[in-house]
Protein backbone atom coordinates (compact mmCIF):
# COMPACT_ATOMS: atom_id res chain seq x y z
CA UNK A 1 0.00 0.00 0.00
CA UNK A 2 2.76 2.55 0.60
CA UNK A 3 4.07 1.45 -2.77
CA UNK A 4 0.93 2.33 -4.22
CA UNK A 5 0.51 5.78 -2.49
CA UNK A 6 4.27 6.87 -3.14
CA UNK A 7 3.92 5.91 -6.95
CA UNK A 8 0.60 7.71 -6.83
CA UNK A 9 1.79 10.98 -5.57
CA UNK A 10 4.82 10.84 -7.82
CA UNK A 11 2.57 10.24 -11.01
CA UNK A 12 0.45 13.49 -10.10
CA UNK A 13 3.25 15.56 -9.01
CA UNK A 14 4.99 14.87 -12.52
CA UNK A 15 1.41 15.26 -14.19
CA UNK A 16 1.05 18.70 -12.85
CA UNK A 17 4.72 19.67 -13.87
CA UNK A 18 4.06 18.18 -17.52
CA UNK A 19 -0.11 19.95 -17.13
CA UNK A 20 1.63 23.69 -16.34
CA UNK A 21 4.28 23.11 -18.62
CA UNK A 22 7.52 23.36 -15.90
CA UNK A 23 9.31 20.62 -17.35
CA UNK A 24 9.81 23.37 -20.36
CA UNK A 25 13.39 25.20 -19.49
CA UNK A 26 12.07 27.85 -21.32
CA UNK A 27 9.58 28.54 -18.97
CA UNK A 28 11.70 28.90 -16.12
CA UNK A 29 14.06 30.91 -17.76
CA UNK A 30 11.47 33.33 -19.07
CA UNK A 31 10.17 33.54 -15.22
CA UNK A 32 13.50 34.54 -14.33
CA UNK A 33 14.01 37.28 -17.06
CA UNK A 34 12.08 39.74 -15.08
CA UNK A 35 13.58 42.87 -17.41
CA UNK A 36 12.65 41.09 -21.10
CA UNK A 37 10.04 38.11 -21.57
CA UNK A 38 8.75 37.72 -18.75
CA UNK A 39 6.28 34.93 -17.56
CA UNK A 40 4.68 34.95 -14.60
CA UNK A 41 2.96 31.34 -14.83
CA UNK A 42 5.05 29.80 -12.36
CA UNK A 43 4.53 32.43 -9.68
CA UNK A 44 0.86 30.94 -10.41
CA UNK A 45 2.03 27.65 -10.07
CA UNK A 46 4.00 28.08 -6.79
CA UNK A 47 0.90 29.96 -5.11
CA UNK A 48 -0.75 26.98 -6.08
CA UNK A 49 1.65 24.00 -4.33
CA UNK A 50 1.59 26.98 -1.24
CA UNK A 51 -2.01 26.36 -0.94
CA UNK A 52 -1.75 22.88 -1.44
CA UNK A 53 0.92 22.79 1.66
CA UNK A 54 -1.34 24.96 3.51
CA UNK A 55 -4.23 22.45 3.09
CA UNK A 56 -2.00 19.40 4.05
CA UNK A 57 -0.60 21.02 6.93
CA UNK A 58 -3.86 22.11 8.62
CA UNK A 59 -5.02 18.52 7.69
CA UNK A 60 -1.80 17.46 9.54
CA UNK A 61 -2.56 19.05 12.85
CA UNK A 62 -5.65 17.45 13.16
CA UNK A 63 -4.21 14.00 12.92
CA UNK A 64 -1.67 12.21 15.25
CA UNK A 65 0.57 10.23 12.46
CA UNK A 66 0.61 9.95 9.03
CA UNK A 67 -1.48 6.86 6.52
CA UNK A 68 2.12 5.12 5.37
CA UNK A 69 4.60 6.71 7.92
CA UNK A 70 5.04 6.02 11.69
CA UNK A 71 5.43 9.47 12.11
CA UNK A 72 5.59 12.76 10.61
CA UNK A 73 8.92 14.25 9.60
CA UNK A 74 8.92 17.82 10.57
CA UNK A 75 12.39 20.12 10.54
CA UNK A 76 13.42 20.47 14.21
CA UNK A 77 15.76 23.73 13.63
CA UNK A 78 15.49 26.60 11.63
CA UNK A 79 19.37 26.99 11.66
CA UNK A 80 20.50 29.33 8.34
CA UNK A 81 24.29 28.15 7.92
CA UNK A 82 26.81 28.32 5.49
CA UNK A 83 26.10 24.77 4.04
CA UNK A 84 22.31 25.51 3.84
CA UNK A 85 22.88 29.06 1.70
CA UNK A 86 25.54 27.94 -0.50
CA UNK A 87 23.38 24.90 -0.93
CA UNK A 88 20.72 27.23 -1.86
CA UNK A 89 23.39 29.70 -4.04
CA UNK A 90 24.24 26.69 -6.19
CA UNK A 91 20.66 25.07 -6.77
CA UNK A 92 19.50 28.87 -7.51
CA UNK A 93 22.79 29.27 -10.13
CA UNK A 94 21.58 25.82 -11.64
CA UNK A 95 18.25 26.78 -11.60
CA UNK A 96 18.88 29.67 -13.20
CA UNK A 97 21.18 28.50 -15.99
CA UNK A 98 19.61 24.97 -17.48
CA UNK A 99 15.87 26.33 -16.51
CA UNK A 100 15.64 22.98 -14.15
CA UNK A 101 15.56 21.69 -11.09
CA UNK A 102 15.14 18.39 -9.87
CA UNK A 103 11.45 17.51 -10.50
CA UNK A 104 11.14 18.83 -13.68
CA UNK A 105 14.16 16.87 -14.39
CA UNK A 106 13.13 13.68 -13.53
CA UNK A 107 9.71 13.66 -15.67
CA UNK A 108 11.66 15.53 -18.49
CA UNK A 109 14.04 12.42 -18.59
CA UNK A 110 11.25 10.63 -20.55
CA UNK A 111 12.16 13.06 -23.42
CA UNK A 112 15.15 11.64 -23.88
CA UNK A 113 16.82 15.28 -24.78
CA UNK A 114 20.80 15.49 -24.91
CA UNK A 115 19.97 18.76 -22.34
CA UNK A 116 17.94 16.50 -19.84
CA UNK A 117 20.31 13.82 -19.98
CA UNK A 118 23.40 16.36 -19.10
CA UNK A 119 21.58 18.04 -16.21
CA UNK A 120 19.97 14.97 -14.72
CA UNK A 121 24.09 12.89 -14.99
CA UNK A 122 25.89 16.30 -13.64
CA UNK A 123 22.84 16.35 -10.87
CA UNK A 124 23.35 12.65 -9.70
CA UNK A 125 27.16 13.36 -9.74
CA UNK A 126 26.65 16.08 -7.21
CA UNK A 127 24.49 13.88 -5.10
CA UNK A 128 27.42 11.28 -5.12
CA UNK A 129 29.91 14.02 -3.93
CA UNK A 130 27.91 15.12 -1.33
CA UNK A 131 27.25 12.01 0.00
CA UNK A 132 31.45 11.01 -0.34
CA UNK A 133 31.74 14.90 1.21
CA UNK A 134 28.85 14.12 4.26
CA UNK A 135 30.46 10.62 4.83
CA UNK A 136 30.55 10.02 8.80
CA UNK A 137 34.86 9.19 9.62
CA UNK A 138 34.70 5.66 10.07
CA UNK A 139 35.10 4.79 13.67
CA UNK A 140 38.22 2.85 14.28
CA UNK A 141 39.52 0.73 17.71
CA UNK A 142 42.70 2.41 18.02
CA UNK A 143 42.10 5.31 21.21
CA UNK A 144 42.78 8.59 20.42
CA UNK A 145 46.30 9.55 21.34
CA UNK A 146 47.06 13.24 22.78
CA UNK A 147 49.98 15.18 23.31
CA UNK A 148 51.44 15.69 26.31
Amino acid sequence: MKLLITFLSGLIFALGLGYSQMTQPQKVIDFLDITGNWDPSLALVMVGAIGVHLLAYQFKKQTTKPFIEEEYQIPTTNLINTPLVMGAAMFGMGWGLSGFCPGPAMVSLMSGAKEVMLFSGAMFVGFGLHALIKQPAAPTDEPSRTAK
